[in-house]
């Protein structure tokens, strides 16, 4: 088996309040949304470089308090990046890891955690 691709369902209860945190701060675009009908849930894919998340406002779809783990690179840039926008809701600090990298957490309007970490070492093998 070979994976394409693996993409979070996350949950979430206020469209605004999801592309406020997404788009606006972090950076992703929108790739496409769809709902049934006027005043029925939204479900929709977004994207930042290779990392793409579905949400959705559909009743069992994804699960409040999730944790996503993302290696990366240039997580002070990013880190930065975030902190020049002056997120009311959100200020991640960057720290180094018991598991040799370099992180920071950041936590959506729902209570999803999204982890970005950065290798410190280039010989660093992942357990996880």
């Amino acid at each position: 088996m070979k994976a394409e691709a693996v993409i979070p369902v996350l949950r979430m209860f206020d469209y605004q309040k999801a592309k406020e945190f997404y788009v606006d701060w972090l950076g992703f675009e929108i790739l496409w949304e769809h709902t049934f009908e006027e005043n029925f849930p939204v479900y929709m894919e977004i994207q930042r470089a290779n990392i793409k998340f579905h949400l959705s406002e559909h009743h069992g779809d994804g699960t409040p308090g999730t944790n996503i783990f993302i290696w990366c690179s240039g997580i002070e840039n990013f880190h930065k990046e975030l902190s020049a926008k002056n997120y009311k809701y959100n200020k991640p600090g960057l720290a180094e890891t018991f598991y040799g990298a370099l992180s920071f957490t950041v936590t959506d309007p729902f209570g999803n955690n999204i982890i970005f970490n950065q290798k410190l070492e280039e010989n660093y093998e992942s357990d996880l």
